[in-house]
């Protein structure tokens, strides 16, 4: 007899366990289709106010918090050689009444504290299996999985990332494009203190940002040429030490990295609907975009959020059709927009051409010299619609 549950969470990475445990905490029976992944995750993320509320609520917060390292400053430096330079730039939580705008965090710890929540968690099944194919009914979705065992549900999530499965299984197609840029990341100790304070260098190859780590200790996103991935892979531990130092001018004093660099291509995609049926699209199943501006992560777990709220907002699981409409039409602002301004951010640093180059200088110029708009700026920037009064568990010192 087929196995039924109320929803199917498919994707076991950060996106797709979130979902799976706020699912559960409605009271659904979720099948959680979350195969291993396949390496161990080197990077880290910035946690915005919002996506840290939401795992407070989901009872992690607490257990990735000694991991973790407040964000109260966020700098732009221009680090090019181009005819038109922009000033610093520099925007701090407390100007809009944040303890810190939110946290960064290694992806490793947090990616285990959520599996062992939702291991613990008897609302959900988890199957290692990976998806086959799905079948979309009027009454439910059927899944189909490698190892031959078959589901229904009446709703899905599809969190299972760029090469979405159940995306494909239910045809919704995506634009993808590329960039001529790989992300080392990476984390490093250095001798002077961050102080909470995150740097994002402009460079002619893209942005070299360091964001803090707890203690005397930050991570590294380095967007390089995809040529030069293997040189630099191939310095010495001293010579990539003295080239991280030197690109940021000893700011931070020494630096000692202290882990194998991992790199990443960097590319950008977006589905042409967030929805279909009774699937809705959540994090890089949906939009996916270089690390620039904390915003990957936090547009997946605000879709999530938006994803359970259209479900139980529809009168129940069985209307996941009139939700996924709903959703679809909700999302698309938000994603499009900060799709289309992280897209334009890197085009404009990578482009030789003057007037563009004109053009971003004179914008984060604009953002140095006029508070309004740097305020605007970092309001829409933590979450659409911002308003002062946005709960934050502001946890840094507790």
């Amino acid at each position: 007899m087929q196995a039924r549950y109320d929803i199917a969470v498919i994707g076991g990475g950060l996106a797709g366990t979130v979902a799976a445990l706020l699912a559960a905490s409605q009271g659904w029976s979720v099948a959680f289709i979350a195969p291993a992944p396949p390496r161990q995750d080197g990077r880290t993320t910035a946690l915005l106010s919002e996506s840290v509320d939401l795992l407070a609520r989901l009872g992690v917060w607490d257990e990735v918090l000694p991991s973790s390292a407040p964000l109260r400053t966020m700098r732009i430096l221009d680090g090019t050689s181009r005819l038109f330079r922009a000033p610093p730039v520099q925007f701090h939580s407390s100007e809009i009444g944040l303890e810190a705008f939110g946290y960064n965090i290694p992806n490793q710890p947090l990616f285990d504290a959520l599996h062992n929540h939702a291991t613990e968690t008897s609302g959900i099944t988890r199957f290692e299996a990976a998806l086959t194919g799905a079948d979309q009914g009027a009454d439910d979705i059927k899944l189909h999985m490698t190892d031959g065992a078959e589901i229904a549900a009446l709703a899905a999530i599809a969190a299972d990332g760029r090469n979405s499965m159940l995306r494909e299984a239910v045809g919704i197609k995506v634009r993808s494009w590329r960039y001529p840029q790989s992300a080392l990341v990476m984390n490093f100790s250095h001798q002077f203190g961050h102080g909470d304070v995150s740097t994002e260098f402009h460079t002619e190859e893209g942005p070299f940002t360091q964001v803090p780590l707890p203690g005397k200790r930050s991570s590294l996103v380095w967007a390089v040429k995809p040529g030069d991935v293997d040189a630099i892979l191939g310095l010495s531990r001293d010579r990539l030490n003295a080239e991280i130092e030197a690109r940021m001018h000893s700011i931070l004093g020494k630096i000692e990295v202290e882990n194998v660099p991992q790199a990443w291509p960097l590319s950008s995609l977006i589905a042409d609907h967030f929805g279909a049926g009774r699937t809705m699209l959540v994090g890089e199943a949906g939009h996916a975009f270089p690390p620039i501006g904390a915003q990957g992560l936090n547009l997946g777990l605000r879709d999530i959020i938006q994803a359970v709220d259209a479900l139980k907002d529809a009168g129940g699981l069985e209307n996941a059709p009139r939700a996924v409409s709903r959703y679809n039409r909700k999302r698309r602002l938000d994603i499009t927009s900060r799709t289309a301004g992280v897209d334009l951010l890197n085009r404009a640093l990578l482009s030789d051409f003057l007037p563009m180059q004109a053009l971003r200088a004179g914008g984060l110029a604009a953002l140095s010299a006029l508070p309004p708009l740097r305020l605007l700026a970092m309001r829409e920037g933590m979450t659409p619609g911002w308003r002062a009064g946005n709960t934050f568990m502001a946890a840094s010192d507790n």
